[in-house]
């Protein structure tokens, strides 16, 4: 039996102090008292009381959101579709390159993208807004939720989804009611990896957007130039918050249909 030795705890330490130090400290100055964010003053959250006054951060809030949510779901259903296409139309001509064009937004720089989309904004005369961040973010979204959804769909038994067609279910309906609930942690993982990168996103968002749109990392890093205060500190603990909450919840419903997956096809084995 391998014992847990010094080195792998040193190790395990050293790796998570990298991973979690600098947002460890982060959360701790945002409840700083002092309005010098690197001099420690007392316990505090007036800065989270400052920051909902904030009506720039709020309305940056805002917009972030909206984005997220309408680039998350759009790169989601196109993902998924992509993911489909490419696990179960077997081969056809074209197919390496159409995988390359679907996986090809995750190599390509983050400025090559932003670039390219704000060309092809201005030559077809497109106002730059929220409409042109969300077709931004879903471009590069869509290809990360293909990856998720197409490690599932390649383990799925399609015997499962055939029987469904024997039974009288169209295509669309077997897909429905058979594939996508066995699939659907797999595509509740992907919305939530488009929806954190959506949120994140900085450079592609900053050259896709307008003056009517000012999403929050665009919002932080202007305000972050003139130097850090302790609301932005707070405003990122909130979006820590978010995000943990986020992933534990994707972590729970992952690990209840995994559950459920593995008690229905006990019964089904005891069945037969």
């Amino acid at each position: 039996m391998k014992r847990f030795s010094l080195f792998n705890a040193t190790s395990l330490t050293l790796g998570f102090a990298f991973l979690y130090l600098p947002m460890i400290i982060l959360v701790i100055y945002s409840f700083n008292e002092s309005k010098l964010v690197t001099v420690w003053a007392g316990f505090s959250t007036k800065w989270y009381g400052e920051l909902f006054r904030d009506q720039e951060f709020l309305d940056a809030a805002w917009v972030t959101v909206q984005v997220a949510v309408f680039s998350s779901t759009i790169a989601t259903v196109l993902g998924t579709m992509a993911a489909t296409v490419l696990v179960r139309a077997g081969r056809f001509r074209g197919r390496t390159l159409f995988s390359g064009m679907i996986y090809a937004p995750l190599v390509m720089p983050e400025v090559i993208t932003g670039l390219s989309l704000l060309l092809l904004f201005i030559g077809i005369g497109l106002d730059r807004g929220i409409f042109t961040i969300v077709l931004a973010h879903t471009t590069f979204a869509m290809c990360y939720v293909s990856v998720v959804v197409s490690s599932r769909l390649t383990g799925f038994d399609q015997a499962l989804e055939e029987a469904a067609l024997d039974l009288g279910c169209s295509p669309f309906q077997a897909f429905r009611l058979v594939t996508l609930p066995i699939i659907a942690p797999a595509v509740i993982s992907g919305w939530l990896l488009a929806f954190t990168l959506s949120l994140d996103d900085l450079v592609i968002a900053s050259f896709t957007t307008g003056p009517s749109a000012t999403t929050l990392p665009i919002k932080i890093f202007s305000a972050v130039r003139l130097g850090v205060s302790p609301e932005i500190n707070a405003l990122s603990t909130l979006m820590i918050a978010i995000v943990t909450i986020g992933v534990i919840t994707a972590s729970l419903v992952s690990k209840r249909a995994a559950v459920a997956q593995a008690r229905d096809e006990q019964i089904a084995q005891r069945g037969a």
